[in-house]
């Protein structure tokens, strides 16, 4: 059996001293990238790989996901895992019901191991179908552009429709980044009976975020990646630690500068981490612009 990863709630309690004790620092650009690549329409039942409880798709391996559905007819709760060898272990839960759900392969090229497991009793999973995955990207920036379990989002829905709007006329990349930024954090407002009431395998539905204009970290990371993705902007949903706060961020692509870690802003001379969560939930107060100011503040431990 391999080792889960149990997933964390994702409450995010901003405290003045623990803010107050970073500094500002600026972060610089990675070197320039390369062009992004383009997304292609997704392919079914090409590679398949099952049994009679479970089945693993792995006709989209180039582009970065694979699409998983447990078929064993049993209602209890379902896992399944991503283990790239020699890399990370990323765990999910899914539904019972054999409807498809699209897991990224967020490490790169390699040998991955994808399972799905049955709850057999307590926190006991026993082994329904497990495959051997070789790996080799069409380019390692695609399964930063499609939607997966974590980012869900599909063409022509709400969230489609805002970021449309919102980037209508622009096509700087650097200028839809902050139409989109701009509007998910002057528009959305933490919720906090969701932070002290989640529970575990929270997953946000980004079209819900936006009509109630209201989430916890995860929703904010979701909702921005979904809106970037859309408009063919790479984007990483990270989740980790801010200080000691377990939170979920984004990172960002640009053809200029490549991966921009946990930084979303640009003043025309450098980039600054601004982490719309808290930048939202704080009113841009000087506190939190020093605490997602400084790269030292975060911990990325799982990245989708």
């Amino acid at each position: 059996m391999m080792k889960r990863k149990t997933r964390k709630s994702f409450p995010l309690r901003l405290t003045a001293i623990s803010l107050l004790l970073l500094l500002f620092t600026a972060i610089l650009p990675s070197a320039a990238g390369a062009a992004i690549v383009a997304t292609q329409a997704q392919k079914t039942g090409v590679t398949v790989q099952s049994n009679d409880k479970a089945s693993i798709d792995a006709s989209n391996l180039a582009e970065g996901y694979v699409i998983i559905k447990y078929t064993g007819g049993k209602d209890v709760r379902i896992k399944a895992q991503v283990a790239k060898k020699g890399g990370s272990t990323y765990s999910y839960d899914i539904n019972a019901k054999g409807n498809p759900e699209i897991l990224p392969l967020t490490e790169g090229d390699g040998s991955y191991a994808v399972s799905i497991l049955e709850n057999v009793t307590g926190s006991k999973y026993a082994m329904a179908y497990s495959a051997n995955l070789d790996v080799k990207l069409r380019d390692p920036l695609l399964p930063f552009l499609y939607a997966n379990q974590f980012v869900n989002f599909t063409a022509g829905s709400a969230v489609d429709k805002q970021a449309q709007e919102l980037v209508k006329g622009l096509t700087d990349t650097l200028d839809k980044l902050t139409k989109i930024y701009d509007f998910v954090t002057s528009t959305l407002t933490y919720d906090m009976d969701l932070a002290k009431n989640v529970q575990p395998g929270y997953i946000p539905n980004v079209n819900d975020v936006l009509a109630k204009k209201k989430g916890i970290c995860f929703d904010y990371a979701a909702l921005m990646s979904s809106m970037l993705r859309l408009q063919g902007i790479p984007s990483r949903l990270c989740i980790g630690y801010a200080g000691e706060i377990y939170h979920a961020w984004i990172d960002v692509y640009t053809e200029e500068a490549g991966w921009i870690k946990e930084a979303v802003k640009f003043d025309g001379k450098k980039w600054t981490l601004m982490d719309p969560t808290f930048v939202s939930t704080s009113n841009s107060a000087d506190a939190v612009k020093n605490f997602v100011g400084s790269g030292k503040s975060y911990q990325q431990k799982y990245v989708y």
